[in-house]
C-alpha cells in the first residue's frame, strides 16, 4: 500500500497543456515533428493544437480572450496585435537586436507597437505584377516587357482594353480586407504612409493622392464592377485569360502552371515619388495570450517553431515569402527566378498599419477606395475624409 501510495502522484501526474490555435484545415507541414521535438526537450508540457478554418480563426481567438478563457498561443493577423495589447490580452514577446536583424527590413515593425514586439512573425506575404504575354502581344505591346511605372501600367491597361476582348487590369474593391491591402500596394510604391511612428495619421499626403488618382485612372480599363471582386476572384479572371495584369502573391504561380497562359512576373510599377521597388509587407504572427499560466513556455515554443531553418521549410511548403534572408533564399532565386520580384519589393515596402480598431480602419479605407472607383467621390475629397475618420482608430 505504501509503495502504491508513493507511486500514485507520478502515475497520475499530467503534463501542463499549451493550447495552440492554428488556422487552416491541417497543421502546417513539419509542425507535428516540431511539436514532438519541443515536447521531448520540455518534459511536463504538452502542445495541444486545434485547427480552426481561416474564416472563423481570428474571431474564435478574439472571443476566447475577451471571455477570459484564452488559448495559450494563437495564429493571428499581425494587424490585430495593437488592439490585443491595448486591451491587456497578450504578453510582449521582445526581440533582441540580433533577432530583429535576422529578418528582412520592416518585418519586426509589423509586430511592434509602442517600441515592443507583441508577437512572433510566422507568415509573410509580398506582391508583384503578373502580366499575360499573349494579351500584350495582341494589344501591340512587347510581350516581354512589363510596365515599370504607373504611367506605363495605365497606358498598357488601356491598350489591352481597347485592342483585345479582355480587360487591362484587375481592380480589387469588394467589401473585404484585401481591398485595403491592394490599395496599400499603390501607397508603398510611391513612398507613402498611412500612420507614422509618432501615431500621426499621414494618409492625406501628395504621395497617397497620386496613388488614389492612379487607381481611379486604371479603373477605366478594369473588369466591370470592381466592387464585386476580391483578390482571389480577380485572380480567377486572370487565370481565365481575361485580364492583362494583376497584383498578386507568389501563390498565383502554382495556379498558372496548370493553365496555357503565357505569363510573366515583375516588380510592382512605381509612382513618381518612389525610392525603389515597393510592396505591402503583410505578416501573420503567433500571439501569446495572458492568464494561462504557461506564457513563458508558449513564448519558447513559438520561437522554436519559427527558428530560421524550420520557418523556411514551412514557408516553402505554403508558398510564402521568406521572412529572413537565409542562405537558402539565394538558391531559391537561382532555381526559380520568378521569386526575385517578391523579394525586391521588400527594401522600400511598408508594413500593414497598426490601429487600435483594425476593423474600423479597414472599413474607412474600403469606403474610400469604393467611393473613388465608382465615381462617387474625387480622390482628394475621399482621401481627406478618410484621414479624418482614421483619427478615432489610431
Amino acid at each position: 500500500m505504501l509503495a502504491l501510495a508513493c507511486a500514485t502522484p507520478a502515475a497520475f501526474a499530467q503534463d501542463k497543456e499549451i493550447s495552440f490555435i492554428n488556422c487552416g484545415d491541417e497543421l502546417t507541414a513539419g509542425y507535428p515533428e516540431y511539436i514532438a521535438e519541443w515536447e521531448a526537450a520540455n518534459p511536463g508540457y504538452k502542445i495541444v493544437p486545434e485547427l480552426v478554418g481561416w474564416g472563423q480563426c481570428q474571431d474564435k481567438v478574439t472571443t476566447l480572450a475577451a471571455a477570459g478563457t484564452p488559448v495559450a498561443l494563437a495564429y493571428v493577423g499581425s494587424r490585430t496585435l495593437k488592439q490585443f495589447a491595448l486591451n491587456d490580452l497578450i504578453v510582449p514577446v521582445p526581440m533582441t537586436d540580433e533577432e530583429k536583424a535576422a529578418y528582412y527590413n520592416y518585418v519586426p515593425e509589423t509586430v511592434t507597437f509602442d517600441g515592443t514586439q507583441w508577437g512572433v512573425p510566422v507568415a509573410f506575404s509580398t506582391k508583384a505584377l503578373y502580366w499575360n504575354k499573349a494579351l500584350f502581344r495582341a494589344a501591340g505591346l512587347d510581350p516581354e516587357v512589363a510596365p515599370k511605372t504607373w504611367e506605363e501600367e495605365i497606358a498598357f491597361a488601356k491598350a489591352i482594353s481597347e485592342k483585345t476582348d479582355a480587360d487591362g487590369f484587375g481592380v480589387v474593391a469588394k467589401t473585404f480586407d484585401n481591398t485595403v491591402h491592394q490599395f496599400l500596394h499603390w501607397v508603398y510604391t510611391n513612398n507613402g504612409t498611412v500612420i507614422d511612428a509618432d501615431n500621426n495619421i499621414t494618409l492625406d499626403s501628395p504621395q497617397n493622392l497620386a496613388a488614389l488618382t492612379a487607381l481611379k485612372d486604371i479603373t477605366a480599363y478594369a473588369e466591370e464592377g470592381p466592387t464585386a471582386y476580391e483578390q482571389n476572384e480577380v485572380r480567377a479572371i486572370f487565370l481565365d485569360g481575361k485580364l492583362g495584369m494583376i497584383h498578386a502573391a507568389v501563390g498565383a504561380v502554382n495556379r498558372l502552371e496548370d493553365t496555357d497562359i503565357e505569363w510573366g512576373v515583375a516588380n510592382l510599377p512605381l509612382g513618381t515619388d518612389a525610392k525603389g521597388p515597393g510592396t505591402l509587407l503583410i505578416t501573420d504572427a503567433l500571439a501569446v495570450f495572458k492568464g494561462t499560466g504557461v506564457e513563458e513556455q508558449a513564448i519558447d515554443f513559438a520561437k522554436f517553431l519559427t527558428a530560421p531553418d524550420r520557418q523556411f521549410e514551412a514557408e516553402m511548403a505554403q508558398g510564402l515569402t521568406p521572412l529572413r534572408p537565409v542562405p537558402a533564399v539565394a538558391t531559391l532565386v537561382a532555381e526559380k527566378p520568378y521569386w526575385k520580384p517578391f523579394l525586391d519589393g521588400i527594401e522600400f515596402g511598408g508594413p500593414e498599419p497598426l490601429f487600435t480598431d483594425y476593423i474600423g480602419f479597414q472599413n474607412v479605407m474600403i469606403e474610400m477606395v469604393q467611393s473613388v472607383v465608382t465615381g462617387a467621390a474625387e480622390p482628394q475629397a475621399a482621401l481627406t475624409k478618410a484621414a479624418g475618420e482614421l483619427e478615432q482608430y489610431k
